[in-house]
């Protein structure tokens, strides 16, 4: 009794010893902040932990999203036996030796095994080959976990044999509750501003948001002072200053409007093509800790509103931007999102696109039914052609041009003209290589003019 009641004391000194996010992993699915793609109510990964009838995942996602925490769930919840290894210290001598565990196990006690695998990446393909075949017969139900785009670094024969999901970058809303809790854990109360900030600042990773609240609280408690038996002498109450501390960044104060008229400025600033207009925008966002996904978003957008035709590569960069956050992320993306900036400002303009596309709209909610015209409905399905589809349609391919007049919409809208190319960047010269009836442009459509005010999308 004496020795249990040690243990216990023990290992309870050791548990509050722990890194806040060891004390705080969740132990059941309800427990997970974020994710509610994968684990939330009805999500097929929830069912099959549930039903304990997982088969061999790849967990991928950016550190601090809960790829581990997703598989120590897994092994609180099943009812196979749980093994663990870490590819950054295993070689294949541990793999074989959790296989053979594995088969002594169903052999004699009927059990199954799961073996969790982080950093899967780690392992060269020699490594990931001996798991396959515990993999392939079933012996083995693996999770592997990663940072890195599993189909590079993954052999594939072992990836088509696992269900590939995704975790993404907590949001804010997750992060505030992350921090929250991390904040009753520590027994410590906080600034409104210090907890958005720890959150903003954390860039989608509840690990980091964890720590910096253990910074913060450390560094609350030591102005609050301690008392004789080494605790603080009064509550722990984390300041801005604190959480400016522990994120080693300080806090560009703007609120709800202040959010909105940033962005408004910025993209009006890129509009204008002022380069440096556009990027002072994007260091006050970024170092304000708004998130970059926000603005990566914006600029894809922009993109196509106000650059368009004029130069089209103009897309491929901001969603290249776009993508380099989520897969590089901050500090490192911050680059990629002013190289946008600068591509999307200096670019020639254009808004003929979003002008086009208001037309169109507005021609598809006045116009009624707007029946596809027979010539162009499908003729595949078996009746089709007794029904009069594809009667009359011309294959354009038939023709040197690869262009034959006929009608492609209904014919409440026949004629209407929604495109006009500016003169504006690579746009100008559309009308030039444009076949059929555009080229040399549109002329006596009565939509030969300057879109109207009300055409314009307001920014």
């Amino acid at each position: 009794m004496a020795g249990d009641l040690f243990d216990a004391a023990a290992a309870e000194r050791l548990r509050m010893r722990a890194p806040l996010a060891a004390r705080l992993r969740p132990r059941t699915l309800d427990e997970i902040v974020g994710q509610g793609h994968l684990v939330g109510p009805g999500r097929p990964l929830r069912e099959l932990i549930e039903a304990d009838r997982l088969s061999s995942v790849i967990l991928w996602g950016p550190p601090g999203t809960g790829k581990t925490t997703l598989a120590r769930v897994v092994a609180l919840t099943t009812a196979k036996a749980f093994e663990e290894l870490s590819a950054v210290t295993a070689g294949v001598k541990d793999v074989r030796a959790v296989i053979e565990r594995a088969r002594d196990r169903l052999g004699t006690q009927g059990t199954g095994t799961i073996l969790f695998l982080d950093e899967v990446h780690r392992f060269n393909k020699a490594q990931q080959d001996a798991l396959l075949p515990a993999v392939e017969d079933g012996l083995i139900v693996l999770i592997g976990a990663t940072t890195e785009n599993p189909h590079f670094e993954v052999n594939p024969p072992l990836m088509s044999r696992s269900t590939l999901f995704r975790l993404n970058p907590l949001d804010s809303g997750s992060l505030v509750e992350l921090v929250l809790r991390g904040l009753a854990e520590e027994k410590a109360t906080a600034d409104n501003e210090a907890v958005e900030h720890l959150a903003a600042r954390s860039g989608g990773d509840g690990r980091h948001a964890l720590t910096g609240i253990e910074v913060a609280v450390a560094l609350a408690g030591r102005r609050i002072g301690t008392g004789t038996g080494g605790g603080t002498v009064g509550p722990v109450h984390v300041t801005l200053a604190d959480a400016e501390a522990a994120a080693d960044a300080k806090a560009v104060r703007y609120g709800r409007d202040g959010h909105y008229d940033v962005i408004s400025a910025f993209i009006k600033s890129i509009r204008g093509s002022d380069t440096d207009a556009g990027l002072y925008w994007l260091a006050r966002m970024l170092e304000a800790g708004e998130d970059p996904r926000f603005i990566a978003r914006r600029l894809v957008i922009l993109a196509s509103e106000d650059i368009g035709m004029a130069d089209d590569g103009a897309l491929l960069v901001a969603d290249a931007a776009a993508r380099a956050v989520e897969y590089v992320g901050l500090p490192e993306a911050q680059l990629n999102l002013a190289h946008a900036v600068v591509r999307l400002a200096t670019a020639p303009k254009s808004n003929r696109v979003t002008v086009a596309l208001g037309r169109a709209a507005a021609d598809a909610r006045a116009a009624g039914a707007g029946e596809v015209p027979m010539h162009l409905r499908d003729a595949h399905y078996q009746g089709a052609r007794s029904l009069g589809h594809g009667e009359g349609y011309r294959y354009p391919h038939d023709d040197p041009d690869a262009w034959v007049a006929q009608e492609h919409r209904p014919a409440e809208v026949a004629g209407n003209v929604y495109y006009e190319p500016s003169e504006h960047g690579a746009e100008a010269a559309l009308t030039e290589d444009w076949p059929g009836p555009h080229r040399g442009g549109k002329k006596g459509s009565g939509l030969d003019r300057p879109p109207s005010p009300e055409e314009r999308r307001p920014g």
